[in-house]
C-alpha cells in the first residue's frame, strides 16, 4: 500500500482579508476560538492523508500532520478536540 502523502489545495487568487477579533470578550474565550479553529485544520488534514477514524489519529500522528502543515505542535487539549471532529463526522 502506498504511504499516504498530504494532499494541499491551491490558495484562492483573491483570499478573504482576516478581521481581528472583537475586542473585550475574556481570555478564555480567545483561545477557545483559536484551539477550534487549529483543530479543525489538524483534522481538515488528517481526513486528506486518510485518517477518518479517532482511533487512527493518535497524538504523534496529529503532532506530525501539524508539522507537515506548519502549525504549531498542538496541546494534549487540542488533540483531544481533533479526535472530537472526526468522530462527529463518522
Amino acid at each position: 500500500m502506498a504511504a499516504a502523502t498530504l494532499m494541499t489545495k491551491p490558495l484562492p487568487a483573491h483570499p478573504l482579508p482576516k478581521r481581528p477579533l472583537p475586542a473585550g470578550w475574556p481570555r478564555e474565550r480567545y483561545e477557545s476560538h483559536n484551539r477550534r479553529l487549529k483543530a479543525m485544520r489538524l483534522a481538515i488534514a488528517l481526513m486528506d492523508t486518510g485518517v477518518y477514524r479517532p482511533e487512527q489519529a493518535h497524538n504523534r500522528k496529529i503532532r506530525h500532520t501539524a508539522a507537515q502543515i506548519g502549525v504549531h505542535a498542538p496541546s494534549d487539549t487540542t488533540c483531544r478536540l481533533v479526535r472530537t471532529l472526526l468522530y462527529d463526522n463518522c
